[in-house]
């Protein structure tokens, strides 16, 4: 396995991958388990209910602070502009009126 027959563009022929000429080791105990015997989802839903609040808590602050800006400012452009369309909105502030129109025709 790990002969010396030469390979040309390195020298010397170090043999497969995972036995790259090297002694064998010793002592190691491998273990294994059938597939039939595991448990492959054991615990899964009780983790992934946790795993999931952690993770959407440690977003929290990431993501809902621009929502309720975003929020209150389209609220707040929302209820401006049913002002301004309105019969009281433009006996009020016909100047602001028109800039929020910007030139269209403003039928009541």
């Amino acid at each position: 396995m790990g002969g010396g027959d030469l390979d040309p563009k390195h020298g010397k022929y170090m043999g497969p991958w995972g036995n790259f000429g090297s002694q064998t080791q010793k002592g190691i105990i491998t273990y294994a388990l059938s597939a039939n015997r595991q448990k492959p989802f054991a615990g899964a839903a009780r983790t992934a209910v946790f795993n999931t609040y952690r993770r959407c808590r440690a977003q929290f602050l990431y993501v809902v602070p621009p929502f309720a800006v975003a929020y209150m400012l389209m609220n707040w452009a929302i209820e401006k502009n049913e002002f301004y369309n309105s019969k009281e909105g433009r006996v009020t502030a016909p100047e602001e009126s028109d800039e929020a129109v910007q030139g269209g025709v403003v039928r009541g």
